[in-house]
């Protein structure tokens, strides 16, 4: 199996969480895709994962890194690197999206009632992370096909179920993605940061918990 550089991590980790938040910033949160918009979402999110799946892990998510560490699945050395390269990633996605794909797009901020934005962005985190821990960094899974698509699911399922309730984002770099398009205000970040990153975290403590 060949081992790759963390440079190559670095480089696979921003293109696919950048198409990821170039995905959601276009098609959701200027409106392009319309209803159909978490459709192109998790279809962007499955062909990332495959494309960057055996390279860097095709995390994507901040909340996911951290995870996959506490599940003893990523070197610490790694994780602060991974984060850095998903953020930027997610704020020059909405950068391009804002200023080339849809320069006269008008977006409001995303209104949320806080405690149904927060639980669904625990629940559905913690439900995302649960399935990548179980589907990408389990040995009794281990060589499966269906890895991408199994976390697609996931993440259409919570865009379908809690989207108009908390944006649906359950990732950190999305969620800089949407302050960066102005969709949501800074003031705001609390309501989906500590939630994903809680939601995670607990997901990779349930996961530890059933290997024993």
């Amino acid at each position: 199996m060949t081992e790759y550089s963390l440079r190559a991590k670095l480089i696979t980790e921003f293109i696919g969480t950048f198409f990821l938040t170039l995905t959601i910033c276009t098609a959701a949160a200027f409106g392009t895709a319309g209803s159909y918009a978490p459709f192109a979402i998790a279809s962007t999110l499955m062909v990332m994962i495959y494309a960057g799946g055996h390279v860097s892990g095709a995390h994507y998510n901040p909340a996911v890194t951290i995870s996959i560490y506490m599940r003893g699945a990523c070197d610490v050395s790694d994780v602060g690197p991974y984060i850095v390269s998903q953020v930027v990633a997610g704020i020059a996605a909405a950068v391009v999206a804002a200023n080339v794909l849809v320069p006269s797009g008008e977006v409001g901020p995303l209104v949320m009632d806080t405690a149904p934005a927060f639980g669904a962005e625990l629940m559905f985190t913690f439900a995302l992370v649960f399935v990548i821990l179980n589907v990408a960094t389990s040995e009794s899974t281990e060589g499966n096909g269906y890895y991408g698509a199994a976390i697609a699911f996931v993440v259409l399922a919570g865009a379908l179920t809690v989207g108009s309730i908390s944006g649906a984002s359950f990732n950190p770099a999305v969620t800089a993605s949407l302050v960066s398009a102005g969709v949501m205000e800074v003031a705001d970040l609390w309501v989906h940061i500590v939630p994903q990153l809680v939601g995670g975290a607990l997901a990779a403590l349930v996961f530890n918990f059933q290997q024993n």
